[in-house]
């Protein structure tokens, strides 16, 4: 059977900057090595923070609709909106209830706390172990691409539009040599007061 992480293809990468953060992924919905869709962003936005999601797409789906829910009642019962370090406890505690039949996802969440205005990235296994990065977190299938062009590309305390373009350039370059990810891209750069969401071209092929 194949690896069902692997199935539906796709790439995230989160990356820190000075007082910003970025996070990108890629459009495309495979079924191995058929395209089934270009169009089909991995990362959902709760307010102040982002959640990109890659492995298996059914699991992407139900996950993102699950957050929902979960963060629409935070909001209601604390009413505020959810702060990504607490974000990223709720998706640990979710992916760890279910670790006898796991979800098949590789979660990543990216966003600025408005209290301190420090960023914040992390990363997750399927069963909720948080894995907290200061520079960058990566997942899907370009996993291993995405960390040789990160690690290259990558600086620290990078302005906002130098982190977009780091961002992009790492993001393109890594499913460029993943036959299971790419065809377009969506980059958020969220820094304390704005959010850029821009939409990039990819090889179509």
């Amino acid at each position: 059977m194949s690896n069902p992480f692997s199935i539906n293809g796709g790439a995230v990468v989160a990356m820190v900057g000075k007082d910003c953060v970025a996070i990108g992924c890629d459009l495309r919905l495979g079924m191995q090595a058929l395209t089934v869709s270009n169009n089909f962003p991995k990362i959902f936005s709760y307010g102040d923070a982002f959640l990109g999601l890659t492995g298996l797409a059914t699991d992407v789906t139900t996950m993102s609709e699950i957050f929902r829910y979960k963060v629409n009642m935070y909001r209601l019962r604390e009413e505020r909106d959810i702060e990504p370090q607490t974000m990223a406890n709720l998706v640990s505690s979710t992916l760890y209830e279910r670790r006898f039949g796991p979800y098949f996802v590789s979660p990543v969440i990216a966003g600025i706390n408005q209290r301190t205005g420090e960023p914040f990235i992390c990363g997750f296994d399927s069963i909720g172990c948080i894995d907290f990065a200061k520079d960058f977190i990566v997942s899907g299938t370009a996993s291993d691409q995405l960390f040789g062009t990160c690690e290259a590309l990558w600086e620290p305390d990078l302005e906002p539009e130098d982190l977009f373009e780091t961002c992009s350039q790492a993001l393109l370059n890594a499913v460029d040599r993943d036959a299971l990810s790419g065809w377009g891209a969506h980059v958020y750069v969220i820094t304390k007061d704005k959010i850029i969401k821009r939409l990039l071209k990819g090889r179509q092929d």
